[in-house]
């Protein structure tokens, strides 16, 4: 059905791959956490790692529902050594930074390849990355205030950024379902 030498089926396959690493890392953030006595922060980047990989999936849907073949791909090396909160904010602000240029370059090879499906597919993901860093700016500026005194962001993270607040309705679907946290 599809070009299935297409720039944007190429570079979606690629995202996939950021997507599931992305998924991968926040998990590693949120096992750091954890082990560190931080169950709020814990919680949160486990369900960002839950969220990363229904990212991933949304995108193997949609190549399926294009009848394009989907190879699902290896990941790339994720970072487990933290020096601290701190450390770890600034990597995932980094890593949100990094995929809105990537799906940034996907929305605009869409629209050079006159993909006006794939276009619109991507304007949810673009929204998402707006949202996904400046919440992880707001976090790093609370990790800079609390300094030494982790329950403020703890407390924080608590009150402006509850977990399990649903599936957002304007999602594209996910190959094989939404998956979320048990007890979420």
């Amino acid at each position: 059905m599809n070009d299935p030498s297409s720039t944007f089926h190429e570079l979606l396959t690629e995202q996939i791959r950021h997507e599931f690493t992305a998924s991968q890392q926040y998990t590693a953030v949120a096992v750091y956490c954890d082990d560190e006595d931080l169950p709020q922060l814990a919680a949160h980047f486990y369900a960002q790692a839950l969220e990363e990989r229904n990212h991933a999936m949304g995108m193997v849907q949609y190549l399926l529902d294009n009848d394009v073949q989907v190879r699902i791909p290896g990941l790339d090396e994720v970072r487990n050594d933290f020096k601290s909160v701190e450390d770890v904010v600034e990597l995932v602000l980094d890593q949100e930074k990094r995929v809105t240029d990537q799906i940034t370059l996907l929305a605009r090879a869409a629209r050079d390849q006159g993909d006006y499906l794939g276009e619109q597919f991507m304007q949810w993901y673009l929204k998402e990355q707006v949202e996904e860093v400046a919440s992880m700016t707001t976090l790093l500026r609370i990790v800079r205030r609390a300094g030494d005194n982790l329950f403020h962001v703890e407390d924080f993270v608590a009150r402006e950024m509850p977990g399990g607040a649903g599936t957002d309705p304007t999602a594209p679907p996910s190959a094989g379902g939404v998956a979320t946290l048990a007890g979420a």
